[in-house]
């Protein structure tokens, strides 16, 4: 097991420097430019040598190679640089903004399992019951409702209803626990709504497939309580693909979330994502891919490891 951890570590850092590759001459290749996108918001026409001190003060006149050389070097680091358009550290860009996002992500995430696995599990002991209908009806809907316009319902209802917004600045956790969750409560339950909806027919679908196994049936012969064959038996080998989808989405919202912070006025690192590819920001979107590319192959490490936890059978070698 030991041997294996090591493996998969060391097989980030090969992944992780495609990905650096990839968005940096990916970049390079989107239409447009920064330097003039900057001068155009002062005036019509920038003479050429303005144009040019700009980019040799960005370091956009050095050749590619040395530009990305220049680039690793600073990822080796952990040292991002600065934005182009705004000229502040890229670390101090996304330090609130991934807090934002990541509890929102954390929130949303806990919202889909305590409504996908209980909701999935009584679906699949009550198949084809009106209980049966009613949690897929329930899922569909999740499936053909965006979470921005959910989020919209939600506060024209309590606009409405009870003459109330939400708060639309965001409070740091540990500064207004109460202020904080009355503002992220309402899109992590749109949010977690809306993915809820697979990972309720993920596991509705692994747990029927698990209780029609053999070892189910030996259990129930052998008289053990249905409780116990559920929880240990049955769960435990029906979460291994609803894991995988869990885990999946919970790094898909880290960055993917664009239009629900808008809806609630939240600058999390979806906006700061439109903001810097919109403005041709190189090194903030670069460090951004960067970021959720690695939440996304260390979230797949960890569900991994839990892969050995769930399932005794599963060995690493």
């Amino acid at each position: 097991m030991t041997k294996y951890i090591i493996k998969r570590l060391l097989l980030m850092i090969p992944t992780l420097f495609g990905v650096a590759v990839i968005i940096f001459f990916l970049m390079r290749v989107v239409p447009g430019d920064i330097v003039e996108l900057r001068f155009a918001g002062e005036s019509a026409y920038a003479q050429k040598e303005n144009l040019d001190k700009e980019r040799a003060r960005l370091g956009l006149d050095k050749p590619i190679w040395s530009q990305f050389l220049t680039w690793m070097g600073g990822l080796v680091r952990l040292d991002f640089g600065t934005s182009m358009w705004t000229g502040a550290p890229i670390t101090e860009e996304i330090r609130l903004r991934f807090a934002l996002s990541l509890q929102l992500a954390i929130m949303a995430t806990i919202v889909a399992i305590l409504l996908a696995i209980p909701l999935g599990v009584i679906a699949a002991l009550r198949q084809d019951t009106w209980i049966d209908y009613a949690v897929r009806i329930m899922s569909i809907a999740g499936l053909a409702t965006p979470s921005f316009w959910l989020g919209i319902v939600f506060i024209l209802g309590l606009l409405i209803i009870f003459k109330w917004l939400p708060p639309m600045v965001y409070t740091p956790f540990w500064v207004d626990p109460v202020q904080n969750l009355a503002q992220l409560i309402w899109p992590a339950l749109a949010v977690g709504y809306r993915y809820s909806a697979v990972a309720t027919r993920m596991t509705r679908s692994a747990m029927l497939e698990v209780l029609r196994e053999d070892y189910i049936r030996t259990a129930r012969a052998k008289g053990l309580w249905e409780k116990l064959i559920l929880s240990r038996h049955a769960l435990k080998n029906a979460m291994l693909p609803v894991l995988t989808v869990i885990a999946l989405e919970f790094a898909f919202l880290i960055g993917g979330l664009v239009v629900t912070e808008q809806v609630f006025n939240l600058n999390g690192l979806g906006m700061l994502f439109v903001e810097a590819v919109g403005h041709r920001d190189y090194t903030l979107t670069q460090a951004l891919v960067m970021l959720v590319a690695f939440v996304f192959i260390f979230v797949n490490f960890l569900v991994d490891l839990t892969y050995a936890w769930l399932d005794p059978r599963i060995r690493f070698r």
